[in-house]
């Protein structure tokens, strides 16, 4: 059966046809889809239409091809949520119905960059605390964080045990986070990351960079989490003016 049933552009038809096919389970997580000339020919299509089609899903994350070995269905992703609401990674876990862990990387107290003094209006004697975690989710690594906060900021009670900063500061530093300014970066592979997250060589990273304010409107937190982008989507919901 082929899919020309309607005036729309040949790629945009193959593109709905195999996201409904993915979701039917026709094709499941992390198969290989079958050879570009083997769809093709399902299809009734050309491999040149094909090829554009599964290019704009792989820009979508719904396939990833590897080079020599194939075409292959992207699991989804098991975290979503509208960046422009603020969730700690702790809560983002816990809403997918997972169990949040930490494994605990590095605590140290650093002199602060050029960058720090600008965020925090900090001096040079004023010390920075740099904590780096990877997050879980039922035992798997999907985020990784490294935070900044100053070190006058830090409650005495932080241990290596402390899952979510947001609580941590709240209700042990008395400091409630009512916003963040948010920039989004896409990654490739990260030689450092990338391993510690389980990722294979194609899996890309979001990197979020987060200054967080509290209810004063006074810098206390900024964090570098960098998600599997195989596990967590982000959307925005944006309005017309």
């Amino acid at each position: 059966m082929t899919i020309k049933t309607d005036n729309r552009h040949l790629y945009l038809q193959v593109i709905d046809r195999l996201k409904r096919d993915i979701d039917k389970g026709v094709y499941k997580e992390k198969e290989r889809l079958p050879s570009e000339f083997e769809l093709s020919r399902q299809l009734g299509i050309s491999r040149a239409t094909l090829r554009e089609a599964l290019r704009i899903l792989e820009e979508e994350n719904r396939i990833v091809r590897r080079h020599g070995v194939g075409t292959f269905v992207n699991a989804k992703p098991l975290f979503t949520s509208g960046i422009e609401q603020l969730y700690s990674v702790t809560d983002m876990i816990k809403m997918a119905g997972m169990e949040p862990g930490t494994i605990f990387l590095s605590s140290t107290n650093q002199s602060p960059t050029d960058e720090d003094r600008s965020r925090f209006l900090k001096t040079a004697e004023e010390e920075m605390t740099v904590i780096e975690r990877v997050r879980t989710a039922n035992g798997d690594p999907v985020v990784y964080c490294v935070d900044k906060v100053p070190a006058a900021l830090m409650p005495s009670s932080f241990t290596h045990k402390d899952g979510s900063m947001f609580s941590l500061l709240e209700e042990n530093g008395d400091h409630f986070i009512s916003h963040a300014v948010t920039h989004i970066e896409p990654v490739g592979y990260h030689e450092k990351i990338s391993p510690i997250l389980e990722c294979e060589p194609e899996t890309a990273l979001l990197v979020l960079k987060q200054l967080h304010f509290d209810d004063k409107d006074e810098p206390i937190l900024y964090s570098l989490n960098y998600f599997r982008a195989d596990r967590f989507n982000f959307h925005v919901v944006r309005k017309r003016v």
